[in-house]
């Protein structure tokens, strides 16, 4: 199979936890009958983002929001990429993605593994680090359509990880984010096409939707990018939602014509994986 369809789901984020699950459920019935193989909700779609938050909202995994992506992926059919929300493990809470398939079996679980700690002058302040664990593990899934990447916001500042996806098998990569409005309007746009081109893959970044009352305020502009570089949807800041076909044998297309990835030279220079 060729060719499957992205919901990109740029949801409000409420301060109620139950509200945020019941939309997402909601989105996710109504995006299956609208032809979506794969809903994609944004970093903290459960949460407002702020470190006061994090472990108010938490759960360990298999608590109600993660019960409610399963059932839902199931109920309806779809896989669904379960934005990001805050893991407790003991003491620890881990910024994590879950990937749910069509018959609502967890098949992938991303802890994201570069926090965004940043000190920008005139601009934003935030520091993940504060309440956060990082990630240990590159994330990779098998699908019918193709294997595809996990990585989560900061993550994509890292060209390493990507290509470590990609050199894995990954022909898309999919990335639940937050980019604020410092870093949103100077780099978002640029780094899913940038990563899309250097891989030869898909990218799809999916955002929580503006809201100037929060404490952080999202860049939204959730974007798709296509193996060549180009922007194949891109939308505001506003809440809402946009379903982009993926063709995977574009990829394939791509990389014969312009084989990057054949032409890296290994004889000179390497990248691998630590196993832990």
């Amino acid at each position: 199979m060729g060719k499957f369809k992205a919901a990109l789901l740029q949801t409000h984020v409420y301060s109620n936890k139950g509200k945020n699950i019941e939309k997402a459920v909601k989105l996710i019935e109504k995006v299956s009958r609208e032809g979506a193989d794969i809903a994609v909700f944004p970093e903290m779609f459960i949460c407002p983002y702020d470190n006061s938050c994090f472990r108010e909202y938490g759960e360990e995994e298999g608590g109600s929001a993660f019960m409610a992506m399963s059932k839902s992926a199931r109920e309806n059919g779809i896989y669904v990429v379960a934005g990001t929300m805050p893991e407790l493990v003991g003491d620890k809470i881990y910024n994590t993605s879950y990937v749910f398939d069509r018959n609502g079996e967890k098949i992938a679980k991303h802890r994201k593994m570069h926090l965004f700690d940043i000190d920008i002058e005139g601009g934003q302040r935030f520091k993940e680090s504060d309440t956060l664990s990082p990630g240990q593990e590159v994330t990779v899934f098998e699908t019918e359509f193709c294997k595809i990447g996990l990585a989560v916001c900061y993550d994509i500042r890292f060209p390493e990880l990507s290509r470590l996806m990609a050199m894995e098998g990954a022909e898309a990569i999919i990335i639940p984010g937050a980019f604020n409005m410092t870093t949103g309007p100077a780099h978002w746009e640029l780094h899913f096409r940038a990563r899309a081109l250097d891989n030869q893959v898909y990218t799809i970044g999916v955002s929580p939707a503006r809201d100037m009352e929060a404490s952080y305020h999202s860049y939204g502009n959730s974007i798709a990018a296509s193996p060549w570089g180009n922007v194949l949807c891109r939308m505001d800041e506003k809440e809402g939602y946009v379903i982009q076909e993926i063709d995977t044998d574009y990829v394939k297309k791509i990389r014969n014509e312009l084989p990057l990835l054949k032409h890296r030279r290994a004889d000179v220079y390497e990248l691998t994986k630590i196993n832990k």
